[in-house]
């Protein structure tokens, strides 16, 4: 067990390192924030510190950097949350402004928080499979050619154009507009993939070589919908941040395929919507081992959905907490007000 006046070096060590980039020394440490001991005591702790493994010697360097076990008890026990300022308050609020689409809504929210960070930030929109529909319209291309309109109570607009049997005049246009409708608009996605795959109990029996194209593009807008989607912005902030490239080229691969990304997201604990960080070697076995993952989650209609940033292990974790607690709360207050 280390001593409270260690974890105040270490609180130190971090602080320095992030804002340098440069391994932190004994006497560093005393000319910069005054402890009011010796050097020589500062090495103590700080012998201390690395005999716990929260700090360590790169290479022969004499100063020191917090290993991910050191960032873990500064993230938990030592970061004081600093508020964002009125400035980058009303830039949020500026940049958020003006729509409550969903989608729309979390790529400014995710860009607002790129910026505000110099971090790869990330949000997702949830499985909309539990959202309900709002209104299926069709619109005719051509004799033998229709676009299909689904729109959800939660904004999300689906489309895709159907090829049809026979031509399709504005009448049956009509019947089958007025069909769907009456007997899917208010139930879930979900239930609504079912009914379309029984066409017999949907519409009349004259209408089903037309409904049949129809049903299938729902049944597409549907699905698409199932899984998550990920909206990230910032990634050339890695680039300009880390100056080994070779380092953050697994990082943008995994960014790309956003599979590893899905998962740890997923894995995070954000109940109550408190802000979750996950640190370095928590992701074992990924190419994300030197990066930190800071999330939080936000209020959506469809389902459980995140938002929160990427970047290196040295990160502002007091800044970058406080700025992805306020972008969620402003990206929930958005979806909530009416029309969203």
């Amino acid at each position: 067990m280390v001593s409270e006046r260690s974890l105040e070096v270490l609180r130190a060590i971090v602080g320095d390192y992030v804002a340098t980039r440069e391994p932190v020394g004994s006497k560093r440490l005393v000319e910069r924030h005054g402890f009011g001991v010796s050097a020589a005591t500062i090495r103590n702790d700080m012998a201390a510190l690395e005999e716990a493994d929260l700090i360590t010697a790169p290479h022969t360097s004499s100063g020191r950097i917090p290993t991910d076990t050191g960032y873990r008890v500064f993230v938990d026990r030592l970061a004081e949350i600093r508020p964002l300022t009125g400035a980058q308050r009303r830039a949020i609020e500026e940049f958020m402004a003006g729509t409550h689409e969903p989608e729309l809504l979390l790529d400014r929210s995710v860009r607002t928080l790129a910026q505000l960070t110099r971090q790869v930030a990330i949000g997702h929109l949830p499985s909309l499979l539990r959202a309900d529909i709002h209104r299926i319209e069709l619109v005719p291309l051509g004799p033998r050619r229709a676009l299909t309109v689904l729109i959800t109570d939660t904004g999300r607009v689906e489309q895709r154009i159907a090829e049809l049997p026979r031509e399709l005049d504005d009448e049956t246009v009509e019947r089958l507009r007025e069909r769907l409708n009456e007997r899917l608009v208010g139930i879930r996605l979900q239930d609504g993939a079912e009914l379309l795959r029984d066409l017999d109990g949907l519409v009349e029996p004259d209408l089903v070589d037309l409904a049949a194209p129809i049903a299938e593009s729902l049944v597409e807008q549907v699905l698409a919908n199932k899984q998550y989607r990920l909206v990230i912005a910032g990634a050339a902030n890695l680039a300009r941040t880390e100056g080994d490239f070779s380092s953050i080229l697994p990082v943008l691969e995994a960014i790309e395929e956003q599979v590893v990304l899905l998962r740890l997201f997923a894995e995070l604990d954000v109940r109550d919507r408190e802000v979750a960080v996950s640190i370095g070697h928590e992701h074992d076995g990924t190419p994300l081992e030197e990066t930190s993952i800071v999330a939080t989650g936000y209020t959506a209609d469809g389902g459980e959905a995140r938002v929160g940033l990427l970047g290196p292990t040295r990160m502002d974790y007091p800044r970058n907490i406080a700025a992805v607690r306020a972008v969620a709360r402003y990206l929930s207050r958005g979806l909530e007000e009416p029309g969203g």
